[in-house]
């Protein structure tokens, strides 16, 4: 397939579509002082990651439309009916809508009409964001949190969008300190591991864990700079734009080209002493010794990464996260399975297992 050279990045069809056609048709129907608008979400495009290939399916010129609660029901079957009639099927030589297949019926416009708590509640499963307590903080999902505070508002005169997208846009501290706890812990069960399984003749398995500890290592990167990190599909781009990407992606890359041990040990070690530096510079605990050591009296070099894990968790304040019987960390660090991730309204569930 040739790449098209007329490509758009979503965003910023989004952005056309709503300055220059779908603008005048919301305010027909919704005072402009009102409504807000806003290109956020799901999607490769909010993350600013969609290329030509992202075309084939859930993308298109599009934007969200946010109406006040109060009048949801009647002005969004009004604007539905005005975009339907109103905008172009085709923008800028992309389709406005979605033609009916297999899977799913014929959509005229991809314009969403939702309220702010509406939207909030498919996403995250909580009606606003005002009382949010430190336990719903740890059943948010990352990628989530990505998509709320991703994208570009448009039109938010009453500033709700920013509101809430400030609340979400990090971690409460002692969230902070506990993600990065239970991320270290991740760490301290495995890094012994590849080792051992190179010893065992598991080349196999040395690299299943050399991986998984590379995936570890890289979200643990995205807690300490206080950004979220995307799922997989987008771990490595995103990871590229972190501060620490220079430093630590090329021992990330040779970690996972290792075929022995011996060529593997001596990036692990690398990567462990640079995580144990860009611990001590956040200053969230005491200074702690970034020199890796001996796994007790076998001969692999290892972090012990259980130190960092138990500073951090003496440095929380909250008592609700002291009181959580076990280092399970938030939801994604211990599940993620995509279709319960994706199923607000169940992973809320997950509440009960933290009291």
């Amino acid at each position: 397939m040739s790449a098209r050279t007329d490509f758009i990045p979503g965003l910023r069809l989004g952005r056309m579509l709503y300055e220059e056609a779908g603008r005048a048709i919301v305010e027909s129907v919704v005072a402009r002082g009102s409504y807000a608008a806003a290109f956020i979400g799901k999607g490769s495009d909010v993350l600013g990651f969609d290329t030509e290939r992202s075309t084939d399916h859930d993308w298109g010129p599009r934007f969200q439309v946010f109406l006040p609660d109060d009048r949801f029901d009647r002005q969004s079957r009004l604007l539905d009916e005005e975009l339907k009639k109103r905008l172009p099927a085709e923008f800028m030589g992309f389709a406005t809508g979605v033609p009916e297949s297999a899977e799913s019926a014929r959509r005229p416009h991809l314009v969403e009409i939702v309220t702010v708590n509406g939207f909030l509640q498919r996403y995250i499963a909580v009606s606003g964001v005002a009382d949010l307590t430190i336990l719903d903080w740890l059943t948010f999902p990352e990628q989530r949190l990505l998509e709320l505070t991703s994208g570009e508002i448009f039109h938010d005169p009453q500033g709700d969008l920013v509101r809430f997208r400030e609340t979400l846009g990090a971690y409460p501290r002692d969230v902070w300190l506990y993600r990065m706890a239970c991320q270290w812990q991740r760490l301290s069960q495995e890094e012994a591991f590849a080792g051992r399984c190179a010893e065992a003749g598991d080349m196999v398995g040395m690299k299943v864990v050399a991986a998984r500890i590379v995936r570890d290592v890289m979200k643990l990167c995205f807690l300490m700079e206080r950004k979220y990190a995307p799922y997989d599909k987008w771990l490595g781009t995103a990871f590229g734009k972190l501060a620490c990407a220079s430093r630590v992606k090329p021992l990330l890359s040779a970690a996972l080209d290792a075929v022995d041990y011996t060529a593997l040990e001596p990036n692990l070690v690398g990567l462990y002493r640079t995580l144990g530096d860009m611990h001590n510079v956040l200053d969230a605990t005491g200074h702690m010794d970034p020199s890796p050591r001996e796994f007790y009296s076998r001969p692999y070099v290892v972090m012990r990464a259980e130190r960092f894990a138990n500073a951090l968790l003496r440095a929380v304040q909250s008592e609700e996260l002291q009181r959580i019987p076990v280092r399970m960390g938030a939801i994604d660090q211990f599940i993620d399975n995509t279709d319960f991730i994706e199923h607000s309204e169940t992973y809320r569930k997950v509440l009960a297992l933290y009291r």
